[in-house]
């Protein structure tokens, strides 16, 4: 686990800042996609390479890891930035960019799918829009679960008209930006999720907050705040009140489990309780990970301590 060490950050002179700001705002107008760095194989698992439609049409790419035997499916996404293999933060760019948070080490989930794997579960993995080798849409801005929101319903169809797949019993493992967006597509189509049982969502953030918080890191006053959104609503028509997964997990109906590293320093523990509060079910469960500050290892802590989460599906998937 990681306890992030941080320097003193020296307060940036006013062209220093604007420059952090629009670099910002321009990280969302066009997205940096983390590449392919893994495939299955590497845990020895056979693995087809799949293409399937959002709900409009955008192209998404992944892979259906089989396990013989089995009639139930996890469908897996990823993180902002994030592809289904991972993210290399362990170089650049990617390390320049989350080294001030203490996210400067790689993540790869090919680990997950192959414990998922093994405890019996077919895995759907696959790319969001903009993100790994699936299509640019909506001009390649991020929209922090509105539009990704489409892939998560196509992910959904795709399973339910592939004849291999369209009778398994369906699980979710949506992590943070996969979560929102997954949050998102429950408000805009409930009936899209009957007969899902269950949802395990690592780490869902309101963009707000962790944007707060990472001017924060970088020694930027907290009321340079709405300048950056007003540069958000320029670069991609969304500011941050739309962008709201607090307000998303109202409309969550299946059993939800959310784990968050509590001292995160790239976001408040109040913004993943408030969505876990706000979830009307009362089936569900919220675990805290501590003696960290890093976020990455929350995306890690599957592979390292998977239990609570397998246990959370066989609950509710057998």
């Amino acid at each position: 686990m990681s306890k992030a060490t941080f320097t003193h950050t020296p307060t940036p002179t006013k062209e220093q800042i604007d420059q952090i700001l629009d670099t910002i705002a321009d990280s969302f107008a066009r997205q940096l996609r983390s590449p392919i760095m893994h495939a299955p194989s590497e845990q020895n698992l056979v693995y087809e390479e799949v293409t399937f439609p959002a709900l409009d049409g955008v192209p998404l790419e992944g892979w259906f890891i089989p396990a013989d035997g089995s009639e139930k499916l996890i469908i897996a996404n990823h993180p902002m930035g994030f592809s289904r293999s991972g993210i290399p933060t362990h170089l650049e760019p990617w390390k320049s960019i989350w080294s001030s948070s203490g996210n400067a080490f790689e993540v790869n989930f090919i680990p997950d799918y192959k414990i998922l794997h093994d405890a019996g579960y077919n895995v759907l993995a696959y790319d969001l829009r903009n993100f790994g080798l699936s299509g640019a849409a909506n001009g390649g801005i991020a929209s922090s679960g509105i539009f990704e929101s489409r892939d998560v319903l196509g992910s959904l169809r795709y399973v339910r008209d592939r004849r291999d797949t369209q009778d398994m019993t369906i699980g979710l493992f949506s992590r943070c930006l996969g979560c929102s967006s997954t949050f998102c597509a429950m408000t805009k189509d409930r009936q899209a999720f009957d007969g899902v049982r269950c949802l395990v969502g690592p780490q869902p953030v309101t963009m707000k907050i962790i944007m707060t918080r990472r001017l924060a890191l970088s020694g930027i006053p907290a009321d340079r705040i709405q300048h950056l959104e007003n540069l958000l609503v320029l670069r991609t028509s969304i500011g941050f009140g739309p962008r709201s997964p607090q307000e998303w997990a109202k409309h969550v109906y299946v059993p939800t489990f959310l784990y968050q590293v509590h001292d995160d320093v790239l976001t408040e523990p109040s913004d993943v309780q408030t969505m876990f509060d706000n979830i009307p079910v009362a089936d569900k469960k919220l675990l805290w990970i501590r003696d960290s500050t890093a976020r990455w290892d929350g995306y890690l802590e599957f592979q390292r301590r998977p239990q609570p989460m397998l246990e959370w599906f066989a609950s509710h998937m057998d």
